[in-house]
Order: structure tokens, then C-alpha cells, then sequence
């Protein structure tokens, strides 16, 4: 249960587990009654919750989350489900999971929830009533606890920053889940990719800063063995040979999917334009070089409706067009190399150079596409680059990003630029009364309501 404790101030941003949870509940029950509000109320919010909850909040409330939703049946189940969980690289986690993790834990009253690199359930781990206590408030094993499906909690808030968080009691998002805090810790792979997120949830015990730091240890563990397992491949030589029944085709290969243009396959000297759908399935494959089951990819391009069959027809509709050679399966996979511009602004955001960063952002990755691992991708790469470009305090970037169509609303941008330009220049008047126009049209100070890192 949550504490009833009052008093106290807010605890800061990056607050460890155990700080004051009495003012922390009391200030954000008052944050859900502005929310309820709305309107010129929801000003009132960045005074009562820790900076990386209220970001988590406004971006929960610009994607539509409704705060009191309800439990409903949508997430992947059955079969499918176990399909699923099977082919997903955390399943030959497992055992080392439940070894220092879920026995650990066992007794606690606590829950182990294991979830993929999107926040969708793979498994629940306690016992029986505690189980089935958390599949009444959404977290049962097939749910979706991304950020964008159910609001701010600790393993959507995870999948969004790639750190370690913990979410307590009422800075849940949603009122059903109001009653649990859950500590969450990212596993990444050899490659620094998000492959899952381990969480415990469970009462106000659970908001201690040895859960969270046990929760962190278990998963650090993790990716060294999923580091041991790549070296070990690595060895024998799987990563890198070719098939010799599939040869590369000539030229170097290349996938342009940024910007409203239609994407295009580059083969050699040939550009091939691209449907929509095979674009996505090839950046999916890009984006995972270790192959991704049918279960997986059907996940990746439609949560909801896409099954294996219609998969598998898109992929031999795609091999017509690319080549047999291309695209290998069990998994699917690519068999050479692609390039992607998407690859390439990420290199130009790792090197620090936010120039190239801002020419190479020809706009949104697919920006029509609405597959939840386009999306995922999309999402990544524009809070990368504007971050990248806020922390520049580079009058010519800030003008860049602010001409465009993401940049074109960001009150924290269009703030940061007015303190690159002489206060008496006619530049910096046009600067302020576009600053004004989002202050007005948000009913809200905008610099507040959206601070840098959002």
C-alpha cells in the first residue's frame, strides 16, 4: 500500500529510492487534480513532480493517455504470446535471471516483471496471489507498459531513456496503478541496443535504494553474459562469414528512410523506390543484425492484427524486389551489409557533431509509418538530436531545428535561440513573440511545460 505520510518538499530530479514518500505521494496526488483540470491548471504541475516524471506526464498527455483508462484485453496472449517469449533473446536470460533476481525477491511480497525492449510483458514472476494481484491493475505477461499505450511508469519510462528509474505510487500516469512502485533497470546488448527491461514492483518497500540497486546489479550481469555469448560466437566465426550459397551482390547496399520522400533501396549505381511496408521490414532487419522471428517481426510492424502468413507474404514480395540473396529466414535477417541514413545520423549524434547530425535529418524516419518499432525508432532519433542540439547553445543549429517541422513548436528550443541573438535585434523581437504564441497557445509558461530533455 501507499504511505498516508505528509510534509516535506518534492523530492529533486534524480531522487534515489527512500527519499521523503509522504510529500512525494501528497505533492503528486495534487499534481493529478490540476491534471484532472486541465487547462490553465496544468502550469501547477512542474512545482510538484521530480523534472523526469513531469516530462514523462506532458509526453503522456500529448499522446492522448487517458489517466483514469481501465483494464482491457489488448496484448498478446496464448500461443503467440509463448511464440513470442521463446524466439526473444532475454529467454536464454532466464536462469540467471530467476537466480538473482526472482529468488531473491521470493517471500518479499514483491514481483519480478521481465519485459522486451518496447515495455511489452514477457513474464511475471511471485506468487500465486501476488501474481494475480498485478494482473488486476495491467501487469500481466503479453501487456504493453510503454509509455505511449498506459503512461509514466518505471519500465515505459526505462524503454523511453534507456536509465535506470523507479516510479512511486500516485506518479504513476495511471490512477490503476496507484497502489505499487516499481524499481526498473535496462539490459542492453553487446551493442549497447535495449533487448529487455527488468523491474520489481510491489509495495513501499520497494522504494529502497538497495531494490533499485539490486534490480541494476541483475542486469549488468545479464549483459555481460550476453557479451560472453557474443565473444564465444565471435570466435567461431558466426558473426562474420557469409553464407556461400548466398552471395553478396555487387555494389554496397543502402536504405534511405528519412524525410517525407519516398524510401528507396540503393543496389550498386541503382536507387529501387520502396513501399512503405517493405522499407519498415528493412530497417527492422538493419536494426537488428541477429535476426528477428516472424512472431517478432509481425510484433515490430503491427501490435494488434499482423500474422505470420501475411509476414511471410510480405517478405517474399520483398525478396522479388531486393534480391533472394539479401534477406535470409529463421529468423529473417539480412545477409549483407545495409547501410542506413538512419545509422548515419546516429554516428554524427555519437561523435558529437551536431552539423552533419542536423544536414543528415532529412525529417522523421518513415514518417507515415505507424509500426510501433518504426516508431520506437523514430522517437529515439528525435530526442537524441534535439538534446543534441539544445546542449549545443549553437545559434545556427537552434535556427535549423526551430525552421523545421519538429523543431517549429519547441517552446525550450526557441528559448535556448533567443539567448544566442543580441537583445536589440530585430531577430531577437520575432524570437519573443514566437516564444509568446506557444506560451498562449499551450495556456501555459511553454519553457516550463517542456524543459530539454522532454
Amino acid at each position: 500500500m501507499v504511505s498516508n505520510i505528509a510534509g516535506g518538499r518534492p523530492p529533486r530530479q534524480g531522487a534515489e529510492p527512500g527519499a521523503p514518500l509522504g510529500a512525494l505521494e501528497v505533492y503528486a496526488a495534487k499534481a493529478h487534480g490540476y491534471l484532472g483540470a486541465g487547462g490553465d491548471q496544468l502550469v501547477k504541475l512542474a512545482g510538484l513532480l521530480r523534472p523526469a516524471v513531469l516530462e514523462s506526464w506532458l509526453r503522456s498527455l500529448r499522446g492522448g493517455v487517458d489517466p483514469m483508462d481501465v483494464l482491457d484485453d489488448r496484448g498478446l496472449r496464448g500461443a503467440d504470446l509463448r511464440r513470442y517469449v521463446q524466439s526473444h533473446p532475454i529467454a536464454a536470460l532466464m536462469p540467471l535471471i530467476d537466480k538473482l533476481l526472482v529468488q531473491d525477491t521470493a517471500g518479499t511480497g514483491s514481483i519480478v516483471v521481465v519485459a522486451d525492449q518496447f515495455g511489452r510483458v514477457l513474464s511475471v514472476h511471485g506468487n500465486d496471489e501476488q501474481v494475480a494481484a498485478a494482473a488486476e491493475i495491467g501487469l500481466r505477461a503479453g501487456d504493453d507498459l510503454s509509455e505511449r499505450r498506459i503512461g509514466t511508469n518505471a519500465v515505459g519510462l526505462v524503454v523511453r531513456t534507456g536509465r535506470a528509474t523507479w516510479i512511486h505510487g500516485p506518479e504513476h500516469f495511471l490512477h490503476r496503478m496507484h497502489q505499487i512502485t516499481g524499481a526498473a533497470a535496462p539490459v542492453h546488448d553487446p551493442d549497447g541496443r535495449l533487448v529487455g527491461v527488468l523491474m520489481i514492483a510491489g509495495g513501499v518497500r520497494v522504494a529502497k535504494p538497495e531494490t533499485l540497486a539490486l534490480v541494476k546489479a541483475t542486469a549488468t550481469a545479464a549483459e555481460m553474459d550476453l557479451l560472453l555469448t557474443a565473444m564465444r560466437a565471435g570466435q567461431r566465426g558466426v558473426s562474420t562469414r557469409l553464407d556461400a550459397a548466398h552471395p553478396q551482390p555487387a555494389g554496397r547496399l543502402g536504405l534511405d528512410v528519412l524525410g517525407l520522400g519516398q524510401p528507396q533501396l540503393s543496389i550498386a549505381d541503382e536507387r529501387v523506390p520502396l513501399s512503405q511496408r517493405h522499407a519498415e521490414i528493412l530497417l527492422l532487419l538493419a536494426e537488428h543484425p541477429e535476426g528477428l522471428g516472424a512472431d517478432h517481426l509481425a510484433l515490430l510492424l503491427d501490435d494488434t492484427d499482423l500474422d505470420n502468413g501475411t509476414v511471410r507474404a510480405a517478405m517474399s514480395r520483398l525478396r522479388a524486389v531486393v534480391g533472394a540473396a539479401v534477406l535470409g529466414s529463421r529468423p529473417y535477417r539480412l545477409r549483407v551489409p545495409v547501410a542506413t541514413d538512419v545509422e548515419a545520423l546516429r554516428a554524427a549524434l555519437d561523435s558529437g557533431d551536431v552539423d552533419s547530425a542536423l544536414r543528415l535529418h532529412a525529417g522523421p524516419v518513415l514518417p507515415r509509418s505507424t509500426a510501433p518499432g518504426v516508431i520506437d525508432i523514430r522517437d529515439e532519433l528525435r530526442l537524441r538530436l534535439r538534446i543534441a542540439v539544445l546542449n549545443s547553445r549553437d545559434s545556427g543549429a537552434l535556427r535549423r531545428w526551430t525552421a523545421g517541422a519538429e523543431g517549429r513548436d519547441d517552446a525550450a528550443a526557441w528559448t535556448a535561440y533567443r539567448a544566442t541573438v543580441d537583445s536589440d535585434s530585430p531577430l531577437y523581437a520575432q524570437i519573443e513573440a514566437k516564444i509568446r504564441v506557444l506560451d498562449r497557445r499551450m495556456g501555459a509558461d511553454a519553457t516550463r511545460m517542456q524543459p530539454f530533455g522532454s
